[in-house]
């Protein structure tokens, strides 16, 4: 009987050294800390805007559209799109009706 209480008392003490080491560790966590983390995760990728150039086009009949129109009026010097300056250009052609925009 005295060497049954002795192994339970040598497995109760080997049992309590065992958690009290376990409990002492340090965590492991599965997401790494903010400091750790690459800039190429958090960063937002940089959209660069379309570049707009005049190329020589002048006339409604020159354009594709009305947005396209507008654009070249607003941006370029010299358009001849606006007849009566009202800030509209190609009213009969691009800006009026189903196609004006």
């Amino acid at each position: 009987m005295a060497t049954l209480f002795i192994a339970l008392l040598l497995v109760g003490v080997l049992g309590w050294f065992g958690y009290t080491q376990y409990a002492q560790r340090p965590l492991a966590t599965s997401v790494p800390p903010q400091s750790v983390i690459s800039p190429q995760l958090t960063a937002v990728p940089q959209v660069t805007p379309p570049t707009f150039r005049c190329d020589g086009r002048k006339y409604c009949s020159q354009m594709t559209s009305c947005s396209e129109a507008k654009l070249f009026l607003k941006n370029c010097p010299g358009m001849e799109m606006d007849g009566n300056r009202d800030g509209i250009p190609c009213e009969q052609q691009w800006c009026t009706g189903p196609l004006g925009g």
